[in-house]
């Protein structure tokens, strides 16, 4: 059953241009198939109740038959005692005339059972078809609705991007991505003062640490000359004279 027919059949006459309107279907599907469900359960009770019935017809059909084969033998012993002298073929006739005319009835009945039981027969297998449309269907709308489910996700997706884009003109955009070079500059500049600062500082400690290095080398020159006994402005007269 194709979905769209199955759509026509669920709600109230509001329901055609609802579909026409795409007027939120998938909750219509939902509706849809839980009425379907619905629909099965019925069927699946009524098919139990029926075939109840023909199991019931079937056993009395077996009973009645039964009882005609047990008269037709009673019927056939009775004649053949009565053949032998056992039982008076009076009395034998007479019992087997009531037994004929208890199997006319059992074969009334027997007729009626079996026009029941195939009547039956053909409604169990009228609903065994209707149970398995209605499964078959279900399977096929929970199936579309998932399909259904999944395109009006990226309907929705494709929807709200393409309104985010139509929001954004080439003059916005372009507007966007100057304020953007401009973040990018001013970054790029603070970036550099930050490096400069750091050179600059590496560069006075260079410088101390120099005057520190020169001051301990003269310093140990002074020692030097100390423990050798030269005097240090003497040797430095004597190298300027």
């Amino acid at each position: 059953m194709n979905i769209f027919q199955r759509l026509f059949k669920i709600g109230q006459a509001e329901t055609h241009s609802a579909i026409d309107k795409l007027e939120d279907p998938i909750k219509m599907i939902e509706q849809g198939l839980r009425d379907l469900h619905t629909e099965l359960d019925q069927a699946n009770r009524a098919l139990a109740e029926v075939k109840a019935m023909h199991i019931r017809r079937g056993n009395e059909l077996k009973q009645y038959r039964g009882e005609q084969e047990t008269i037709h033998n009673k019927s056939v012993l009775l004649l053949k005692k009565a053949q032998e002298g056992a039982v008076q073929s009076e009395e034998a006739d007479q019992l087997v005339k009531e037994n004929l005319r208890k199997k006319a009835d059992i074969t009334r009945k027997i007729t009626e059972a079996d026009q029941q039981v195939a009547s039956l027969q053909q409604q169990v297998t009228a609903l065994e078809g209707n149970v398995t449309k209605i499964k078959l269907s279900i399977t096929q709308w929970e199936s579309e609705l998932k399909t259904l489910k999944a395109r009006v996700k990226v309907s929705n997706a494709t929807q709200q991007i393409n309104k985010q884009l139509m929001k954004m003109d080439s003059n916005s955009v372009a507007s966007m991505l100057e304020r953007m070079k401009d973040k990018v500059l001013d970054e790029e500049a603070l970036a550099q003062a930050y490096g400069e600062m750091n050179q600059k500082e590496e560069s006075n400690d260079e410088k101390v640490n120099k005057i520190i290095e020169e001051i301990s080398v003269e310093d140990e020159l002074a020692q030097l000359k100390s423990q050798l006994g030269i005097d240090n402005d003497k040797g430095q007269n004597g190298a300027s004279s």
